[in-house]
């Protein structure tokens, strides 16, 4: 696979989650191919040299948050309890387990039976799902293709968990018992199932190597550095200081650290001292993916409400005076009350959208105190480019003021490209 068709691969991989692949098709160099029976497969990029993105924590830098992440965390746990009965073996891809054995397991785990909890669990593992940590189908649940990525080193570790945690005390069911669950997973399922896209059977396959070229040529201690830049830049919520991180520092480093994100259709954007990485704009423009971070996935519901914050946590401040015109982020939320008022769209689409949006980063929801609360453009608004900036605030005009004189010059300009 040549440079460019591995670039513009992981960026549809970071858009869209993981590749599918056909029989005998290789993954991109940086990806780890999981491969099942019928010789298809998905591809996952792996991180390089084997970190994890927990080397965040250790620099003591905040990683993007996670809504409910406590949550979240203990259904995997959960899942992983049902699904990985031999323990002896590799925790992907485990076996099926029956919903309703992961939501007891769960129950079992946090001491509580209410129906809130239940409500809790259900959201988390559609969200697990929906990032591919899990894979829900037809009232099972299986691990997702991004538990092939936990590292070997990982395993003790994991295989204790699943030992500690509690067994949930569940009575005889009389219609459909778990085995019989399970046995209906096992023999098999329609095409295109969620279960055979995760691969109910599979193995991992390493994939090519993608950044030795570039960092062979370091010492230890300094390719050390270029891959905790590589990995903080990727994953930080916020943009970082470069007095903090030597591969941001130094030129010579950072020109490499860029070569590194090119490979992934990626590149470094700065903020006065600080960095961060978002798309790279040819590599937007190529594939569409990336309406960047602003979400490939997103429909017309949660662009219209994104469009509405946008204009009034930034536009209108911007226009008193109170914002700087290059600013995407706000700290004048737009009260829920001000959605409603301003669209059209039921009260449970308009819910639906704005979870949506907080979960990909784009929305950050501002909690009632002293003033009101309400919502605010989210982390994923530091990653736009200069171009990118350039084509929002184009599109801002437009759906703020689309018969205004600006709004004419905005597409008598483009209308001349």
């Amino acid at each position: 696979m040549n440079p460019r068709a591995s670039a513009l691969a992981h960026a549809r991989v970071r858009a869209l989650g993981p590749a599918r692949l056909g029989a005998g098709e290789a993954a991109a160099p940086g990806m780890t191919r999981l491969t099942r029976p019928d010789s298809t497969g998905v591809a996952l990029p792996v991180w390089p040299d084997g970190v994890t993105p927990s080397l965040l924590e250790e620099h003591q830098v905040a990683p993007i948050p996670v809504e409910r992440s406590g949550e979240q965390r203990r259904v995997l746990a959960a899942v992983l309890k049902c699904c990985w009965a031999e323990l002896s073996a590799d925790p992907w891809p485990g076996d099926p387990a029956p919903v309703e054995l992961v939501l007891d397991t769960y129950r079992e785990l946090i001491g509580r039976t209410d129906d809130l909890m239940r409500n809790w669990a259900v959201g988390a593992l559609r969200r697990l799902h929906d990032s591919a940590w899990v894979v829900l189908d037809d009232g099972v649940v299986l691990l997702g293709p991004r538990c092939a990525l936990w590292p070997v080193e990982a395993h003790a570790q994991l295989r204790e968990l699943v030992r500690r945690l509690p067994e949930p005390e569940r009575s005889e069911l009389t219609v459909v018992g778990d085995a019989d669950i399970v046995a209906a997973a096992r023999a098999g399922a329609p095409d295109e199932s969620p279960a055979e896209i995760a691969g109910v059977a599979g193995r991992v396959e390493g994939g090519a190597a993608e950044f030795d070229d570039l960092l062979g040529g370091y010492d230890e201690r300094r390719r050390a550095e270029l891959v905790a830049a590589f990995m903080v830049v990727e994953h930080a919520a916020e943009p970082v200081q470069e007095v903090r991180f030597a591969a941001l520092r130094d030129p010579a480093l950072r020109h490499t650290l860029g070569e590194m994100l090119a490979r992934r259709g990626r590149t470094l954007i700065q903020h006065r001292d600080r960095w961060i990485s978002g798309y790279d704009d040819a590599v937007t423009a190529e594939t569409g993916a990336a309406a960047a971070g602003a979400g490939a996935r997103l429909g017309v519901s949660e662009r219209a409400v994104l469009t509405l914050v946008l204009v009034h946590s930034v536009a209108i401040p911007r226009a008193e005076g109170l914002l700087p015109e290059d600013s995407w982020l706000s700290p004048h939320p737009t009260p829920a009350d001000e959605l409603r008022r301003h669209t059209q769209l039921p009260i449970g689409e308009l819910e639906a959208a704005l979870r949506t949006l907080r979960h990909a980063g784009l929305l950050g929801q501002v909690k009632a105190g002293e003033e009101a609360g309400g919502y605010v453009p989210g982390p994923q608004f530091h990653r736009l480019t200069p171009a990118a900036r350039r084509r929002l605030q184009e599109e801002l005009i437009l759906a703020a003021g689309p018969n205004t004189p600006l709004a004419a010059a905005v597409l008598a300009r483009r209308s001349a490209r």
